[in-house]
C-alpha cells in the first residue's frame, strides 16, 4: 500500500492545549485591568500598554495550562498572534456571554490599527481607534474572570507607576497632536 507524500499530516496538532477551567480557583482566566484604566494607559504611553497587556495575557494563558509557549515572543509577533488570544478568550467559556466575541473582526481591526501607527504625520492618528478594539476583549476577559475567579484583583485602581505614565505621556501625547495638526497646511 502506498501512501500519497502530499497528503495533510493525520495527527492532530495544537498550538495551545485548550484552557482549562478550575472552579474555586483564585487566578484570574486572563490578564484583569479596567477598561478605562486600559484605555487610558494605552493612550498615555503611545501604545505600549497594550503590548504589556498582552503579554500578561499570553503569561497567564501559559501558566494556567502549563503551555509551551512563550509570552514574550506572543507579544513580539503579536500581530500574528492576536487573533489566537481573541479566539482563546471567545472559546474559554461557551456558557457566557463572552462567547460572542467577534475575534475575526477585532483581531483584522487591531493589526491594521497597529500598522496605521507607522504612518507619517498626520496619518498617524488613524491609528488612535485602534485602541478601542481592545475594549470589548477586555470586556469579555472581566466577565470571565468575573465568573472563574470573583476574588480576583479587578486592577482598577492607577498605582504610582501608571499616574507616572499619564503625568509624563499625556502631555507629551498631547503636544504630539498639537504638533501634528501645526505644521499641517
Amino acid at each position: 500500500m502506498q501512501t500519497n507524500p502530499y497528503s495533510p499530516p493525520q495527527s492532530n496538532v495544537a498550538d495551545v492545549p485548550p484552557l482549562t477551567y478550575l472552579a474555586g480557583d483564585d487566578l484570574p482566566a486572563f490578564f484583569s485591568v479596567s477598561q478605562s484604566k486600559l484605555l487610558v494607559l494605552t493612550l498615555c504611553t503611545f501604545g505600549l500598554y497594550q503590548y504589556y497587556w498582552l503579554y500578561n495575557n499570553w503569561k497567564l494563558v501559559r501558566e494556567r495550562n502549563s503551555a509551551n509557549i512563550s509570552p514574550f515572543w506572543r507579544t513580539f509577533f503579536s500581530i500574528f498572534y492576536c487573533y489566537q488570544l481573541f479566539d482563546l478568550i471567545r472559546r474559554y467559556r461557551p456558557d457566557l456571554p463572552s462567547a460572542k466575541l467577534a475575534a475575526g473582526p477585532l483581531a483584522a481591526a487591531w493589526i491594521i490599527a497597529t500598522l496605521l501607527f507607522n504612518l507619517p504625520a498626520p496619518y498617524w492618528l488613524l491609528g488612535f481607534p485602534g485602541m478601542l478594539v481592545l475594549l470589548p476583549v477586555q470586556q469579555a476577559v472581566n466577565s470571565l474572570n468575573q465568573v472563574v475567579a470573583p476574588a480576583h484583583d479587578r486592577n482598577a485602581r492607577f498605582g504610582a507607576w501608571n499616574w507616572v505614565a499619564v503625568a509624563l505621556g499625556g502631555p507629551i501625547l498631547l503636544l504630539a497632536i498639537y504638533g501634528t495638526f501645526l505644521g499641517v497646511e
